[in-house]
């Protein structure tokens, strides 16, 4: 059942209330991902903020802001388990960082947390644009052609405010954010695709060695999408969150 949140969050309801699980999608995904792994539970599963039946947010936020618009809703209820996947994991790692009263534990699944290699750089020809660009030089059209032609298919396909939210959120880092958590003693399940290409394991890998109360668990021949054994697995991890 669609319902909305205090403001203009949206949610899919499953079970009865209070919520106990609260669902974060993926990038370009909507809430309805969760339908299997919350089924029978008593959850939220949000449409965050610029995906699906969303309208985007005035301007291109970072994960910070989307935690802080969704504490705004949730203020006076939880806490949650919380369950993110991918740029649902990002707010999900931000929410319980800042807002710690709203989130009992965390199942996160194919969410960039730590990079295990150094971002790549623009290319060249990139680069010499962007210069000649601010020089006055070279009109935008070609600088945004060129990015085009070396952007992911997210950016490609993102539009308006949500491509800059999109660049904004692939330059974040949650160090900081996984030692609070660390300090805290917060339950956290990460459960991954042994072959994800969008957040490697290697990263994952390297996120649980910053957080004592980590579990993680990988699932073989799965990728990043949240389906199949993937959904299985991440499942489980929550309704064991909710079992206590």
């Amino acid at each position: 059942m669609l319902t909305v949140l205090a403001g203009d969050v949206l949610a899919d309801r499953t079970g009865g209330e209070p919520a106990r699980v609260l669902a974060l999608h993926g990038w370009g995904r909507t809430g309805d991902d969760f339908a299997d792994v919350v089924a029978g539970t008593d959850a939220l599963a949000v449409h965050l903020p610029g995906f699906g039946r969303t309208a985007p947010p005035p301007e291109a936020w970072g994960s910070v802001e989307y935690a802080d618009h969704l504490a705004e809703a949730l203020a006076g209820t939880g806490p949650y388990v919380v369950v993110g996947h991918s740029f649902g994991g990002r707010v999900a790692v931000r929410l319980a960082a800042r807002h710690p009263g709203l989130v009992s534990a965390l199942v996160l699944t194919g969410v960039p947390l730590v990079r295990a290699t150094p971002p790549p750089r623009p290319r060249l020809a990139l680069r010499v644009a962007k210069r000649l660009r601010a020089a006055h030089l070279l009109p935008e059209s070609v600088v945004e052609r060129l990015r085009r032609r070396g952007g992911s298919a997210d950016y490609n396909a993102a539009q308006g405010v949500m491509r800059g939210v999109l660049v904004r959120v692939v330059g974040e880092d949650y160090r900081d954010d996984l030692a609070r958590l660390a300090e805290r003693g917060l339950p956290v399940r990460m459960v991954w695709g042994e072959l994800d290409d969008a957040a490697p394991l290697a990263g994952a890998r390297l996120a649980a060695e910053l957080l004592p109360q980590v579990t993680l668990e990988v699932v073989p021949g799965a990728g990043h999408l949240l389906e199949g054994e993937l959904a299985a697995a991440v499942r489980r991890a929550v309704l064991a969150e909710v079992a206590g």
